[in-house]
């Protein structure tokens, strides 16, 4: 078949793949105007099969469902749950395509790079499967090679994706209010990162250095040497994955000490670095042989802006502390109001929530990761759109309260936090006090000092000669200039159909002749013309005036 059939064939696979779950519930998050429980019990129970078709579709959907399952403000709880339990364990590559793979990665034979090379790969998943190999200085590395190909099929894949999310956001109502093409462009953006190789290679040197306070904590290094856009090398670290039988081999307090070391390293990472790894799932993390947290596959890692950041920490300390007005306020200030914005539900029904979870907080089941998941669920049934960065982060805090479950079933995560927490703002602090950051305020004082006078000085003349002027942005395409114009062009059209029956019975009363003459026929014609405007301006009134709804609105970023 060639590139263009399959391309066709390609699509009409995933038509029919969407088509197939149209009426599942799968789709039903997606409309912001459904209420949560309607939401819900519209879910047919089948998300495990929805998952199983979504893995046979491929790397993208994989990772697709990947992407999904940290949006719980868009996809029903049972959809949710089958979506966080996808692999993406595959059938390893034959090892000749893989050599060939590293080869012209690296523009040189096997054994001129490495003294021994392991055919057999420790580990196969949708992107990319991974080697043990020794370099000729003796070191041991681990060498992940990006899949053959695999990166033109995500390409044509996303295209394909792009191009159904254009077509239903123009001609659905659901698509231009959730504008899946953003969404689609934004999970473009993600996977094409993940698929360099380089920029995973900097989050491990970055994550490596920003984590060298916790001993108990490992990430690999890279060998810049011998990286490339589609071959990652990098020191390989042995050991167990975090199981609930390694509390059988290994002592409770190391454990502890682990999951404690790993719930504050990742704070840190999170609210003083702005980096969340969105995937720290055990499948991700070793014990090694000497009692220590191995981290690696960092991939999936979204960098914070600074003032998110610190709303973020706001929004957490907030919540823990059980304080829900305030931790809705940052929500609200983080999210984009939607124009059905019921800021009154929401406030009332996850402020209640913040004060379930701190009455309960040593409950199984309340938990730091849930409850940002939650806040971000709620949010949505009442038209607050929360970025991504929140569901992210909830995501990231479940992924580690799992590990430390697995690990520690007795320690508690809550107080850990709190403990924590207070190093966070200090060292929040001393990064606004830093040097940088005083000569940035500094420059702006000083800018602010020698443009005051003068600025000071040109308002005065303006107001003296009284051509001060204030003009107020955007006022013409506002909502108030349009009914203010609707208005008009009704008085207008009153005034009009006014004159009209006006006319027409002046034409009557002045016509001595029958009633079948020219002027009376033309008065009867003005007044037919009256009637129908005046029953379409009536008709408008009654059918097309609505309350105004505001659009949608960022909360404040400062």
């Amino acid at each position: 078949m060639n590139p263009t059939g399959q391309q066709l064939a390609r699509t009409s696979r995933i038509l029919r793949f969407l088509v197939k779950y149209r009426h599942s519930g799968m789709f039903t998050g997606w409309d912001l105007r459904v209420p949560l429980d309607v939401a819900i019990e519209t879910v047919d129970h089948r998300p495990d099969q929805f998952v199983d078709d979504l893995e046979a579709l491929g790397p993208t959907f994989v990772k697709l469902g990947q992407a999904l399952s940290t949006r719980p403000d868009l996809v029903p709880p049972a959809y949710l749950t089958a979506l966080t339990r996808m692999q993406s364990q595959v059938t390893q590559t034959p090892w000749p395509e893989i050599r060939a793979q590293l080869e012209s990665a690296l523009g040189e034979s096997v054994e001129a790079r490495f003294a021994s090379f392991d055919t057999v790969p420790l580990g196969s998943a949708s992107l990319a499967q991974v080697h043990r190999a020794r370099l000729h200085d003796g070191r041991v590395v681990a060498v992940k090679i990006q899949r053959p190909g695999i990166a033109e099929e995500v390409s044509h894949d996303l295209a394909t994706l792009e191009s159904i999310a254009s077509g239903v956001d123009h001609t659905t109502g659901l698509g231009q209010r959730v504008r899946f093409t953003d969404w689609v462009h934004e999970f473009r953006r993600a996977l094409i990162a993940e698929l360099d190789y380089c920029l995973e290679a900097a989050n491990l040197e970055r994550f490596s250095d920003h984590l060298a306070e916790y001993p108990d904590l490992l990430v690999p290094r890279p060998v810049w040497e011998l990286t490339r856009s589609r071959v990652l090398v990098m020191e390989l670290i042995t050991g167990v994955q975090p199981e609930a039988s390694v509390r059988e081999r290994l002592p409770k307090y190391l454990l502890e000490r682990l999951c404690e070391s790993l719930l504050r390293g990742y704070v840190d990472q999170m609210f003083i670095h702005g980096e969340i790894h969105a995937d720290p799932h055990p499948g991700n993390m070793l014990i090694t042989a000497d009692g220590r947290m191995g981290i690696f596959d960092l991939g999936m890692v979204v960098h914070v802006p600074p003032r998110q950041r610190l709303r973020l920490l706001k929004l957490m300390f907030s919540a823990i502390d059980g304080r829900g007005d305030d931790a809705v306020e940052e929500v609200i200030a983080l999210g984009t109001r939607l124009e059905d914005f019921d800021e009154e539900r929401y406030l009332r029904e996850a402020g209640q929530m913040i004060a379930r979870y701190a009455a309960h907080a040593d409950v199984q089941g309340y938990s730091e990761g849930r409850l940002m998941l939650d806040l971000t669920r709620i949010g949505a049934a009442c038209g607050l759109r929360s970025p991504p960065e929140l569901s992210l982060l909830g995501r990231a805090l479940l992924h580690l309260e799992g590990v430390c479950h697995l690990l520690a079933p007795e320690l508690r995560v809550r107080p850990v936090l709190e403990d924590h927490f207070p190093r966070v703002v200090r060292a929040q602090m001393q990064r606004s006090m830093s040097l940088p950051s005083l000569a940035v305020e500094a420059v702006e004082l000083q800018a602010l000092i020698q443009d005051a006078p003068r600025k000071v000085s040109a308002a005065l003349s303006l107001l003296a000669e009284n051509r001060l002027q204030v003009r107020v942005t955007g006022l013409q395409e506002s909502r108030l200039m349009e009914n203010l114009q609707k208005i008009a062009n009704r008085i207008a059209a009153g005034v009009v159909i006014a004159a009209l029956i006006l006319a027409s019975a002046l034409l009557l009363r002045a016509q001595p002749g029958g009633l079948m003459s020219g002027y009376s026929k033309l008065a009867m014609l003005l007044f037919v013309i009256a009637t129908a405007l005046g029953l379409g301006l009536v008709i408008s009134a009654l059918f097309h005036d609505r309350k105004a709804k505001p659009p949608e609105e960022r909360g404040p970023r400062g």
